[in-house]
């Protein structure tokens, strides 16, 4: 088992990039983590994952997207589009067998997207999406979260300038948004029709989120009508669901799905 730093490129020419990817080796089914918008592969819930997976001998994926962590590129570089280019890439080309994928903030768009995507692959991949765990899943947030409720004197600045730095409470500092992020996001919308994963989808949701209120959760859960899906509402969790007892439905959460998957 190893959890060292391994490197793909992803992109060709100018827009080539190297990822960062720590890979544990165990059994099937395996585990992959997506993190949010400005976290990395060494937070406390992938870190938390991660230690899960040693310890019952589980497969585990974790990566940064480009601009993140240990990964190459700008930040503000960054596009919907271009992460879930990277998260198909890693899933490809690092992952075995069937997987739960744990998707946190951003990274529950992105595992959304990514069953999309492998969907309509032509290649037959080695990998598949046998299940989903979605924290706090920010879906759509450059539009419903951001731009809609944006004032106009932000959006002006954004439209005339490219970006508006977000103040943030996190240790993250300022959020940089940019006119890029924001019009290349709306190629990649979701809440607007059915949602169709093939696999259980279980979603995990702070009541006091501040960033993603619950009703947006249950706005994505009357388009998963064709899955299989709880939904578990933190009533004093915030956004990150980070604290040892929110850790501790994430690993439970995982546990029975992988669980479930594996008896199958």
């Amino acid at each position: 088992m190893t959890t060292d730093v391994s490197r793909i490129t992803v992109g060709d020419g100018d827009a080539a990039r190297d990822i960062a990817v720590r890979k544990r080796d165990g059994a099937a089914p395996g585990v992959v983590w997506l993190g949010g918008f400005m976290s990395d592969m060494r937070g406390t819930k992938a870190e938390a994952l991660d230690a899960w997976a040693a310890e019952h001998g589980r497969a585990l994926v974790r990566f940064d997207y480009s601009g993140h962590g240990e990964s190459d590129g700008a930040f503000e570089d960054g596009t919907i589009g271009r992460w879930l280019a990277e998260a198909v890439a890693v899933f490809t080309s690092c992952c075995h067998g069937p997987q739960v994928v744990v998707g946190s903030s951003m990274g529950g768009w992105l595992a959304l997207l990514l069953v999309r995507a492998l969907a309509r692959r032509t290649a037959t991949a080695d990998a598949s999406i046998a299940g989903l765990v979605l924290i706090a899943p920010a879906v759509d947030f450059t539009e419903a979260l951001m731009w809609a409720r944006f004032p106009p004197e932000i959006r002006h600045e954004i439209e005339t300038t490219g970006r508006w730095l977000r103040p943030s409470d996190y240790d993250t500092g300022p959020q940089p948004i940019t006119r890029q992020l924001i019009e290349e996001g709306r190629d990649h919308l979701l809440l607007g029709g059915l949602i169709e994963t093939g696999c259980p989808v279980h979603i995990l949701q702070g009541v006091r989120d501040p960033d993603v209120p619950w009703e947006h959760a249950l706005a994505l859960v009357s388009r998963l009508a064709q899955d299989d899906v709880v939904l578990t509402l933190v009533k004093d969790g915030d956004h990150r669901l980070s604290r040892p007892e929110d850790i501790a439905r994430i690993l439970a959460a995982v546990a029975e799905m992988v669980e479930a998957i594996a008896a199958s």
